[in-house]
């Protein structure tokens, strides 16, 4: 195994290693990535993959994030003369593995672009230059020579539209792009040490491939027509070889469960459309922080009876307007026409605008779905100008209040069960009343809090308790700070009314009440006892909350004689 790794001053690695006979991986490691997309606060960066197989012709399975241009484009010429490619696999057209695609057509003009229907469609408009181009389907295979023959499995939806898989019968390997990977950067090549990853390995999944758990499970039972895998080569973090069933059984598990979920949402949206992708993943995030289902369609590709299919399943529905023009326009309206025809008056509705500067009107539609006598649950989400982090957390609340709305009856009937002696032993546990307060970049948010406990001495730790459809569970992740607010016995009363109220989604949360910055940016409360400033170092996950572990790094009393307001409950089935 020969490996080469060269550093730039941004922490960007590229590391070349030969994976199996005539295969060689080109892996770009973005050390200090700290977000991907909406949904994703990385811990441990990310790698984009990409690979090189040499037959009697030789291809290149997908190339890597525009970033890495200099770093990448060097090495591919190190390892082949240009030349001498003769294809490029597309396993999806997502910036991230698609960002060099342009650069390698001007190198190797003479190339085949080999990739599904919508993703030649997708890098039209995305390279705009004439290319040579293959288009394959599910069971289509490319002889490379030697042994060396590829097959392709269709799996749209994982997380694109316009994704496939790509299975090389000599070496048992199956490049997968998205599907089976994470966000993990680390010098090693494989999944060695599992528990590791486990923790990227299913928020990965949980962000990407959650909302379209019957695509997954469609697309593994496209793979059982494989022979043995050996390793799966994925587009992000490590490549899988030593817990293949493991990993892959538990993608079966979760999607499994997914699609059993008792209520499901579909959202429909126009894929590689202004904003879409990002909106829609936000506003899924939120919906499946409350336990409900989500399913993505695109419109642009949508068939009818797909659908039909998927309104009749839907307790709730999402739209995100498709271009009013354009080669898609007519697929689009059409789904949107079958889409209109299927809805029902029990049904919840939501709907935002894609920012690609051709939408669709909202409010026609709008109308259209009131006169059905549709509950909307959030107010349509116009895009005026480029979305900043406020705008992703406004859709990621509304597809919460979705959620819960969708959840409200199951909500009341745990509620109501008070005549459990554990329940009501349970209640007698008692804490003091907190505002936990955080900001970041132009978004903030607060939430009364209860369940809080200091953990450690050395460092000063605290731990906190919070629901997962809490909107601020966005702000709770590891690298985030906040302010725990301590409030004083006699003297909360309305703060704790005031942020008991139910907020729309975007709304200011701080609208009325005194605070002033801390060290770290985010509030604090001026009538607060007193307040520590915190850094959320880990965090645990329970059944329907998150233990949150943060370390403390200031910390003032605004009345050292006063004493911590202390809330008592009945039961301890609910706060």
């Amino acid at each position: 195994m020969v490996a080469l790794a060269e550093r730039t001053q941004a922490k960007l690695t590229l590391q070349t290693l030969e994976i199996a006979q005539d295969t060689t991986t080109i892996r770009s490691l973005d050390w200090d990535r700290d977000r991907f997309d909406i949904e994703f606060e990385l811990q441990n960066g990310t790698t984009y993959n990409s690979f090189l197989i040499r037959g009697e012709k030789t291809a290149l399975v997908d190339t890597s994030h525009e970033k890495f241009r200099s770093l990448y484009l060097d090495q591919l010429l190190r390892l082949i003369n240009p030349a001498e490619l003769d294809y490029l696999v597309i396993s999806h057209t997502e910036p991230d593995h698609s960002g060099l695609v342009r650069e390698v057509l001007q190198l190797a003009p003479q190339v085949t672009v080999v990739g599904s229907k919508v993703a030649i469609q997708f890098l039209d408009d995305l390279v705009h230059q004439p290319f040579k181009r293959l288009l394959v389907k599910n069971g289509d295979r490319l002889d490379l020579g030697n042994g060396h023959e590829l097959e392709f499995v269709s799996a749209p939806n994982l997380h694109w539209p316009d994704t496939i898989l790509t299975y090389d019968h000599k070496t048992q390997i199956l490049y997968t792009c998205d599907v089976f990977g994470m966000h993990y950067c680390d010098d090693n090549l494989y999944d060695e040490e599992l528990e590791l990853l486990e923790a990227d390995y299913k928020l990965y999944y949980d962000c990407l491939m959650g909302p379209n758990a019957r695509s997954v499970l469609a697309a593994l039972k496209r793979m059982k027509d494989l022979p043995e895998i050996d390793v799966i080569a994925t587009g992000h973090g490590p490549l899988l070889r030593y817990n293949i069933p493991d990993l892959v059984g538990r993608y079966r598990d979760w999607s499994q469960a997914q699609a059993k979920a008792e209520t499901t949402v579909a959202l429909f949206y126009a894929a590689d459309y202004g904003y879409s992708n990002e909106l829609a993943q936000a506003i899924a995030h939120g919906i499946n922080k409350t336990g409900v289902a989500v399913e993505l369609i695109d419109l642009k590709m949508a068939d009818p009876q797909e659908v039909r299919e998927m309104v009749d399943l839907a307790a709730g529905i999402v739209i995100g307007m498709p271009p009013q023009s354009g080669e898609s326009a007519a697929t689009a309206q059409a789904a949107l026409s079958t889409l209109l025809a299927a809805v029902n008056s029990k049904q919840a509705i939501g709907l935002f605008e894609s920012g690609g500067g051709d939408d669709e009107s909202v409010y026609p539609i709008r109308n259209r779905f009131q006169e059905v006598g549709m509950k909307e649950v959030f107010q349509p989400i116009l895009i005026k100008e480029t979305p900043n982090q406020a705008t992703y957390q406004l859709c990621d609340e509304a597809g919460t209040d979705l959620g819960q709305w969708l959840t409200r009856d199951r909500t009341v009937k745990q509620m109501k069960a008070l005549d459990n002696d554990l329940d009501k032993a349970l209640g007698r546990l008692s804490g003091g009343l907190y505002i936990i307060t955080a900001k970041k970049e132009e978004a903030s948010s607060a939430m009364l809090a209860s369940w809080v406990a200091q953990a450690s001495l050395e460092p000063l730790g605290i731990t906190i308790a919070v629901a997962k459809d809490r909107a601020i569970e966005s702000f709770l992740h590891a690298g985030d700070r906040f302010v725990l607010n301590i409030l004083e016995e006699g003297n909360y009363q309305q703060l704790m009314k005031h942020f008991l109220k139910r907020f729309a989604p975007g709304a200011d949360r701080f609208a009325g009440i005194k605070t002033y910055p801390a060290a770290n940016g985010s509030p604090i409360l001026a009538d607060a006892l007193a307040y520590l400033e915190c850094e959320v170092i880990s965090r645990m996950e329970c059944s329907d909350h998150w233990i949150v572990y943060s370390t403390v790094d200031i910390g003032r009393v605004a009345k050292p004689d006063a004493l911590t307001a202390v809330h008592h409950r009945k039961v301890g089935n609910h706060y």
